[in-house]
């Protein structure tokens, strides 16, 4: 059960560092907020561009439990990587 319990809290945290590095990527690097960034990149096509850019944060998270000792959470989240790029290719 507590494998279970670790794989969901690793997808949930690679889809949590894919959100957070999407919304720093367009707080930082872009004139707009998260919300009217995300409508014109939405807009615009690019928005599978933008979560792509935004995934990176995960393979920091993933060498940080890797390094912990935590490999179910890492496989977690090289879930959520997965499908995140299944969101992205059907977008």
């Amino acid at each position: 059960m507590g494998n279970k319990k670790d794989l969901i809290i690793g997808i949930l945290l690679g889809i949590i560092g894919a959100v957070v590095g999407c919304f720093i990527f367009l707080q930082f690097f872009t004139d707009y907020g998260f919300i009217d960034g995300v409508t014109l990149m939405k807009k615009r096509g690019i928005l599978n561009k933008v979560i792509t850019l935004g995934a990176i944060l995960n393979l920091i998270i993933f060498f940080i439990l890797l390094q912990k000792n935590k490999d179910i959470i890492a496989k977690g989240v090289v879930l959520a990587m997965f499908l995140i790029t299944i969101l992205t290719l059907v977008m």
